[in-house]
Order: structure tokens, then C-alpha cells, then sequence
């Protein structure tokens, strides 16, 4: 296995630069293939702005690349959804897509819903919370799957730095998501960033996959590709560095058993009972503790909404 992932590491990693700008809109100039970019948002109204700016202003106004932005507002209550549009997104909302269905909380859900509003080949999905961002997020995940039809899934790989702590922001990678990963799919354990939110893949393929409502969509669905489509078929390439808003410690927590339970799932289909997170805060009695659920839903692959499939054959 380790023989494995060192030729995987060799194969399928690469660095943004090996493939200059030019030759991604080579590739999608010849291929035909469509590219929307997808930003999941939830009161991001400082950052989301300036992340569609650059992916317009690079992408879409300088060159080609980039089809259509859109953000999928999931309920803010600050301005979000007046600055994206301001930047030039299309702003849909949560609760306009599929509206059959009752929209519950969590990323994945808007992940999932994202792929009624959109029409692209290839869907980039890029997390509306990072700072000092570049386009090269965009290029460097969507150029592998311009240029080689080999390739459904590639994800950023990044620094994450905490405070002046280079390389220490993927704490819930570390600490819950890598274990899992090497333990039980030791295929995977050569993704550098496998809960990373920057990411691309071919409609074909997020279609086909069953979306976690929450925090563990990005583990689901990199096992669930690896199980549909083979390890040769995902890739990893390096886009710098990556700097966002850091959790405190007890969303880590809820973060965590998301991730525990989205991994659990997958291995024991069977075990259907909605588990909870007990975390503790003191209060002017002590400590007092504050019970949470935890995210088991999951939401089928798309392509058997009935809905869905009317709008492809349309």
C-alpha cells in the first residue's frame, strides 16, 4: 500500500505551475468543456466579496476560464449575498433550490444543492471565508481536469497557518480526519489537505455521489470517489497558501464527530442512530454541559432527483 501512495504522490500531485494559464485555456478551448465556480456562504459578507472579485476579474474578464460564479447563500443575516452580487456573483438561495425538499443546516447541503443552479462540466467549489486570495486556487484544481479526461477529483493542497504557526491550521485533518484516512483507507493518506474546501471534479461524478449534510461532505465524498472511481482518478495539486478564520476548540469538537460519524457510516452502513456530542462551558455554577446533535444525514447522489434528471433531459 505504502508503494502505492508513493507512486500516486508521484503521479497525481502537482504544483500550479505545471500547468501555466495559457494551456488550461488551450485545453478548454479545444475540449469545450464548461467550468462554474461555486461558493458555499454563511454571513461571509468581509470576505466574499474580494474571492469573486478576483475570480472575475482574472478568469472571466482577463480570460475565458471561468463560465459563471455562484454563490449559495445558506441563510446569512449579515450582507453577504448584497457584496457577492456587488462583486458580480449570481446569488442564489439556499432555500430557492429544490424547494420540494426542506433545506436542513450544514455545507454539504448547499454543496449538493449547488449542482441544480449550476451548468458547468466541471464544478469548483472554493470556501467563502479565506483571506489574500488568488486565482491560482481556481486554476490550479481545474486545470488537471481540463487537460486530462484521466482525472475526476483534484483537490488544493496549501500551507494553513495558525497565528505564526506555519502549517498548524488543519487541526481537525490531524487530529481525526489523517487517522481515519491512513486506518481504514490507507489509499487516501497521501492527500496533503483531504478536508480541504477548494476543490473541483467533473459533473459526471458529483452526480453520482451522496452528499453528508455537514462538515464531513469533503471526507464522504473523497472516500466515496475513491470507491467509485479509483485512486488514479483523484489528484492533489499545490496552490500556496491558504489563510481563513480558525475555529475555537469546541467547533472543533462538533467538526470532529461529524467527521468520526461520516467515516463511521462508510463503514458500517447500517448503523443508522443519530449519535450526540456532549461539550462542557463553565457558567456561574460551574460547568454546565451543552448537547449537540450530530450531522448523519445524507443527501442521494443527484442524478436520482427526479427533478434533476427532468432538467438534463430539457
Amino acid at each position: 500500500m505504502l508503494e502505492e501512495v508513493e507512486r500516486w504522490l508521484t503521479d497525481r500531485s502537482w504544483s500550479v505551475a505545471d500547468r501555466p494559464l495559457h494551456q488550461i485555456l488551450a485545453a478548454k478551448q479545444r475540449t469545450g468543456q464548461s467550468v462554474s465556480v461555486v461558493l458555499p456562504a454563511l454571513d461571509e459578507e468581509e470576505t466574499v466579496g474580494e474571492i469573486v472579485s478576483v475570480i472575475r476579474h482574472d478568469l472571466v474578464l482577463q480570460v475565458p476560464l471561468v463560465d459563471e460564479i455562484v454563490v449559495v447563500d445558506s441563510g446569512s443575516t449579515d450582507r453577504t449575498s448584497e457584496v457577492a452580487a456587488a462583486a458580480g456573483a449570481r446569488v442564489v438561495h439556499r432555500d430557492a433550490i429544490l424547494p420540494r425538499l426542506p433545506a436542513v443546516p450544514g455545507k454539504g447541503e448547499v454543496l449538493w444543492r449547488s449542482l441544480f443552479v449550476t451548468g458547468g462540466d466541471i464544478v469548483c467549489f472554493v470556501d467563502a471565508d479565506l483571506r489574500e486570495f488568488s486565482s491560482d486556487f481556481v486554476t490550479g484544481i481545474v486545470g488537471p481536469l481540463l487537460t486530462d479526461p484521466g482525472v475526476d477529483l483534484v483537490k488544493a493542497m496549501y500551507d494553513r497557518p495558525l497565528g505564526n504557526a506555519a502549517g498548524q491550521g488543519g487541526r481537525v485533518t490531524e487530529l481525526m480526519a489523517r487517522p481515519l484516512l491512513n486506518m481504514h483507507w490507507p489509499q487516501l493518506a497521501g492527500f496533503v489537505q483531504p478536508l480541504g474546501g477548494e476543490y473541483a471534479a467533473r459533473r459526471s461524478l458529483l452526480e453520482r455521489l451522496p452528499f453528508p449534510v455537514g462538515y464531513g461532505v469533503e471526507l464522504g465524498m473523497l472516500i466515496d470517489a475513491l470507491h467509485l472511481v479509483g485512486l488514479d482518478a483523484l489528484a492533489q495539486v499545490d496552490v500556496g497558501v491558504r489563510k481563513h478564520r480558525h475555529q475555537d476548540g469546541q467547533a472543533l469538537g462538533r467538526m470532529s464527530a461529524a467527521i468520526y460519524r461520516t467515516a463511521q457510516l462508510r463503514l458500517a452502513r447500517g448503523h443508522l442512530v443519530r449519535p450526540s456530542l456532549t461539550q462542557f462551558e463553565r457558567g456561574r455554577d460551574g460547568f454546565e454541559p451543552r448537547t449537540y446533535s450530530v450531522d448523519t444525514e445524507e443527501r442521494p447522489p443527484m442524478a436520482e432527483i427526479a427533478e434533476y434528471a427532468a432538467r438534463e433531459v430539457a
